[in-house]
């Protein structure tokens, strides 16, 4: 039932519902409050408000919960530390935090639910940028190459590195079941808003 509130907030956070409207919208923030029976509540306004208390995320300090600012990762540096906060806590709710489900349906919201906290139950073993192939750099090389062979040029400087593309995804690196087999997990990286999401 949290997971489909939470999710419930997230579309409607995502411009799917009337609570998304304007910029304040897009700042809200997702609080992780304690209720008065000890229950975790996943809420956008304050804990106070709702008589319940702040919840510190378990293994970090009151100061370093949460790394992204007004409630999106603006670096991707950010952004893979939520990811990997998590996961590292088993924390759906939070990884669902940096998904993009701007124009997304209900229905295809709580699949994206399910596959986020099938994520979150395999142990982390790394956060990998992808990035886009350099099959046309490479095909390049070597019609250079082959020219360079064939018709022999006096020697010119070397040409400079080129630069390394942006990432157009992250990997993460899991292990499943008995914590030994690998799984993968590409999630395409999107830039809305000023700040960076996740999509799978």
């Amino acid at each position: 039932m949290r997971r489909l509130c939470t999710l419930a907030v997230l579309l409607a956070l995502a411009g799917l519902g009337p609570a998304a409207s304007g910029p304040a919208a897009a700042q809200t923030q997702i609080n992780r409050c304690i209720g008065p029976d000890g229950s975790a509540i996943y809420t956008d306004r304050r804990c106070g408000d709702i008589g319940a208390l702040a919840r510190p995320v378990p293994g970090e300090s009151a100061g370093a919960q949460r790394r992204i600012a007004l409630g999106c990762a603006r670096t991707l540096r950010d952004l893979v530390h939520e990811i990997s906060a998590a996961v590292d806590n088993r924390d759906v709710n939070r990884l669902a935090g940096v998904y993009h489900f701007a124009g997304m349906s209900h229905r295809g919201g709580y699949g994206v639910m399910d596959r986020l906290d099938a994520i979150v139950q395999r142990p982390l073993v790394d956060i990998a940028a992808v990035r886009p192939e350099a099959a046309a750099v490479a095909a390049t090389a070597r019609s250079n190459s082959f020219a360079a062979s064939t018709f022999p040029q006096p020697p010119a400087a070397a040409a400079p590195a080129p630069r390394r593309s942006a990432p157009t995804a992250l990997r993460l690196e899991q292990t499943v079941g008995d914590r030994i087999t690998p799984r993968s997990t590409v999630l395409n990286l999107r830039r809305h808003m000023g700040c960076w999401w996740v999509s799978l």
